[in-house]
């Protein structure tokens, strides 16, 4: 017998079948420090309180990834920890702002199974909903991740694929309660560019570029609590190379895509993602964004754009997929996301 946890294989998983992720954990001041320090994101209203007061809100809110983070982090024992790799995601809402001090849980529902050809390894599709202390929802998602046999031999599942929206409707999004952006002129924050100024099919290079470090990683997976074994162990993989999470790239390509979208203070939905290819201590991520879509909201002087966000690690913005539809070798991530941001 043993006592320790060598994680959930394939075979493990039935529909419906659910799991409640433990302890809650709760998010400090400490937690943002880091954040920013792993992170060139320099969105102002998560790390300024007077900013905050002034569109609306009691004080700073936690950054939006540091929630998809903590909730990420929690269902992996669980769900990812045997995983080759996470492959995607639908239908991300992030459903109220997270402030320090507040605690965060998480419960997930098996809802799709595919055994892949190979026979060692399949496809998991999953709904997560993290909620805070006092049982409120504050984010929910969908993801599918790759994970391997225990036993190739195991009898496969009839294959489940879930129906998935292919976006987050504008009149979906969920606008944090008392947000309003008409002072948003008066906080002395150097964001030049409004809602009005974004056209639909325009391509935003953001210039910068950041070089991926294994102990800046290191340092991430721990935080999150991330423990897959790809992020850890090189043994895990045959290359003896261990894989960055692609939470990093999402975080750091949405830090990079500050310079040229400097109002778009809030992520409140990602419609879809695909990790394109993979990352490795090293490579230099850069960004590129294209509009796809505004629309206004219901709170005074706050705007909504949806944004595909492309993080590359050498090709030249505009260019994601090649004449055969798959994406080019230096795409490592394909976001479509909203924001919110002033009119």
């Amino acid at each position: 017998m043993t006592k320790t946890n060598a994680g959930h294989f394939f075979e493990d998983y039935r529909i419906g079948q659910t799991f409640r992720h433990g302890p809650l954990r709760t998010v400090g001041e400490g937690e943002r420090a880091l954040y920013q320090a792993l992170y060139p994101t320099r969105f102002a209203v998560n790390v300024s309180d007077p900013l905050a007061q002034i569109v609306g809100l009691p004080r700073a809110p936690m950054d939006d990834m540091i929630v998809f983070h903590k909730v990420f982090g929690a269902t992996v024992p669980d769900i990812s920890l045997n995983a080759v790799a996470n492959l995607g995601y639908a239908d991300l809402r992030w459903l109220r702002p997270v402030y320090p001090g507040d605690s965060l849980g998480a419960v997930t529902e098996i809802i799709g199974l595919k055994e892949n050809s190979n026979g060692k390894t399949g496809i998991v599709w999953v709904r997560t909903t993290g909620m805070n202390a006092a049982g409120e929802d504050v984010l929910t998602f969908v993801r599918w991740v790759m994970v391997r046999k225990r036993d190739a031999a195991a009898p496969a599942p009839d294959p489940v694929v879930p129906d998935l929206p292919s976006h987050v409707a504008a009149a979906g999004l969920a606008v944090p309660a008392g947000l309003d952006f008409s002072g948003y002129d008066q906080s002395g924050v150097r964001a030049p560019h409004r809602l009005g100024d974004y056209k639909v099919g325009e391509i935003i290079d953001h210039v910068d570029g950041v070089t991926l470090s294994e102990a800046e990683h290191m340092m991430a997976t721990r935080l999150w609590q991330n423990t897959a074994k790809v992020h850890f162990d090189i043994t895990a993989r045959p290359q003896a190379q261990r894989l960055i999470y692609g939470g990093h790239i999402i975080s750091m390509a949405r830090a990079l895509s500050f310079n040229g979208l400097e109002g778009a203070e809030f992520m409140v939905a990602i419609n879809g993602g695909a990790h394109a290819n993979p990352a490795f201590a090293g490579d230099t991520v850069r960004a590129w964004s294209e509009v796809l879509e505004t629309a206004d909201t219901p709170a005074p002087g706050v705007g909504a754009i949806r944004l595909r966000l492309v993080a590359t690690k050498g090709s030249a913005a505009g260019v994601l997929k090649g004449e055969d539809g798959k994406y080019h070798p230096d795409v490592l991530l394909d976001l479509d996301y909203w924001a919110l941001m002033p009119v």
